[in-house]
């Protein structure tokens, strides 16, 4: 994070309710306070801003405040601006809102409201702003994609939001690293990740809620479990959809009271626990196949967060390559040719920012040069029998999943290449019947 001052600009007439404003504001803004529109510095780049609706005098005028709204945003479009206004228009909020307000506060203003806006407003900054530091153990997000700018702010929207959260993503797009910037806002509180695909069916409930000494054979200590040790900070449930059935109605009545009985106890406890829950598969389709309670999704996806594959996101492959490459200096000195990364970016990536990472670790490792060339990635990435491609089989994910998946390709293949039924079900070996039915059953898009 960058120890470099935010600057908030704050366009208001009330000269007293200006200055409370100011005084609301964290202490990493520098405040610039201005009554009339004109009087907005001109050299300045600001992160934030809140602007009133109505800085004229005259009660028949036009609300000016989605003017100054608009100027703003043509000169700084990633300014993050908070409209103000007593008077609770809906066109009027509209108009801000289209004009490029991020949000609106009613007046008269709440101050915790206020301090909750600008603190967001502050940690989506300081996830763009991150400086480098070597050997740092910190976790980054890396690109200047539109995705990856949306995943910021995303996050930034959760600092101090207690409710649960679920992200969704393809295996190594980084689902864990967004949970722990997500807890990482909220100051020093406790972290506890757990592998859900780990945790045995018979050893839930001690592994999650502890057990008291003697409540089983071997259970020769108190044993605090994964729900008290988050008391106070987060959860993390990695693979979460890898939890059977009978496991997510225990999982369920704990998120909904915050209660839980430690085996071999008598008494509840309670612990104030924000879930956070990871899934390499959207939940909602393994709902439609009963594998997953929707009571449970509906309690997880309070805050959804989905996570863009890396071949959806190229604009992210040069930074997050440099990221990883310069993280082997000064030990290696190693810098990427422009046509590297050209091969890097035509690549799809099916193990997404964790392949990206080794592969890059490769490199390091392997270029003769001091430049790495585009040769030496193509040796790498597509090569014959490369450790590169293994990483496309994703095995947290069912058989059943992995063959209706590639079934439903193979079929896509064959439709877009004959553009006939007929043709298609020739093609491979199948009745018409037998492909329609395939079609309707794997949801393919056919017309």
């Amino acid at each position: 994070m960058s120890n470099t001052p935010l600057n908030l600009l704050i366009v208001e007439d009330d000269q007293i309710l200006a200055t409370s404003l100011k005084m609301m504001a964290p202490d990493g803004f520098k405040v610039y306070l201005v009554q009339k529109p004109e009087l907005i510095p001109d050299h300045v780049f600001f992160h934030g801003a809140l602007v009133d609706m109505h800085l004229t005098v005259q009660s028949h005028s036009e609300p000016d405040g989605p003017i100054v709204i608009q100027k703003l945003i043509k000169k700084n479009p990633q300014t993050e601006i908070v409209a103000m206004s007593g008077i609770l228009d809906r066109a009027l909020m509209e108009k801000a809102i289209k004009a490029g307000a991020q949000r609106f506060l009613a007046k008269p203003l709440l101050a915790e409201e206020v301090i909750a806006v600008l603190e967001k407003i502050e940690a989506y900054w300081n996830l763009r702003q991150f400086t480098y530091e070597k050997f740092s153990t910190k976790n980054h997000l890396v690109g200047k994609s539109h995705e990856t700018d949306l995943l910021r702010k995303k996050i930034a929207q959760l600092k101090m939001e207690r409710t649960a959260i679920l992200i969704e993503g393809e295996t190594g797009t980084g689902k864990e690293v967004v949970a722990q910037l997500i807890a990482g806002q909220d100051g020093q509180k406790p972290f506890v990740s757990v592998n859900c695909s780990a945790v045995t069916d018979t050893l839930f409930e001690s592994e999650f809620f502890g057990h008291v000494k003697g409540a089983f054979t071997g259970a020769d200590t108190n044993k605090i479990g994964y729900c008290e040790a988050a008391h106070g900070g987060n959860l993390f449930l990695d693979e979460i959809e890898a939890l059977p059935l009978n496991q997510q109605a225990k999982l369920l009545r704990f998120i909904e009271s915050g209660e839980f009985k430690k085996v071999g106890g008598k008494e509840n406890q309670f612990s104030q626990t924000r879930i956070i829950a990871a899934s390499n598969i959207p939940l909602k389709t393994l709902i439609a196949d009963k594998k997953f309670r929707e009571d449970l999704y509906f309690r997880l996806s309070a805050n959804l967060i989905e996570i863009a594959p890396l071949r959806n996101r190229q604009d992210d492959i040069f930074e997050l390559a440099n990221y990883f490459i310069d993280l082997e200096k000064p030990r290696r000195n190693k810098e990427l040719d422009p046509e590297a990364i050209e091969v890097l970016a035509s690549y799809s990536w099916p193990g997404n920012v964790r392949e990206l990472k080794r592969i890059c670790e490769q490199l390091v490792l392997t270029s003769p040069l001091p430049i790495i060339r585009s040769d030496d990635v193509r040796n790498l990435i597509f090569r014959p029998n490369t450790t590169a491609s293994v990483e496309e089989f994703d095995h947290t994910q069912s058989l059943e999943y992995f063959l209706n998946t590639k079934e439903k390709q193979f079929i896509e293949n064959s439709l877009q290449k004959t553009k006939d039924i007929e043709k298609s079900a020739e093609l491979l070996k199948i009745s018409k019947s037998n492909l329609y039915k395939k079609i309707k059953d794997l949801g393919i898009q056919y017309e």
